[in-house]
């Protein structure tokens, strides 16, 4: 009941930025956390940031911290992830996920995006 649709993926060089967005439809205030995840070639997928829909609070991992920032467009119903500095080992399908609650684990979200490839070349 909830559609998540990522965009903004692409290919930069280190250093350079990308702005992603999940663009959200569907019953869309029955999941208040919306958060990105990403996962690279032979890796398991892994937190990068989230943030409440209602009160904007966010939270990063400690790898993006600095250089990523997570925010919201209420009318919109949108959600974005600006990465700056990007680094090569930022390269991965970044995925937009929804859920009930504030957490860092995969599992917790239950509406997931397609995902949209980020490629950091050096």
């Amino acid at each position: 009941q909830v559609q998540l649709v990522e965009s903004g993926g692409g290919l930069v060089q280190a250093g350079g930025s990308l702005r992603l967005s999940c663009a959200a439809s569907g019953r869309t205030l029955s999941r208040p956390v919306m958060a990105w995840f990403r996962q690279a070639p032979g890796k398991e997928r892994e937190f990068v940031a989230l943030i409440s829909w209602t009160s904007g609070g966010t939270y990063y991992a400690d790898s993006v911290k600095g250089r990523f920032t997570i925010s919201r467009d209420i009318a919109k119903n949108t959600v974005y992830l600006q990465m700056n500095s990007l680094k090569p080992e930022d390269t991965a399908v970044y995925y937009c996920a929804a859920g009930l609650s504030i957490g860092t684990a995969s599992g917790l979200y239950d509406y997931w995006g397609q995902g949209t490839q980020v490629t950091v070349s050096s």
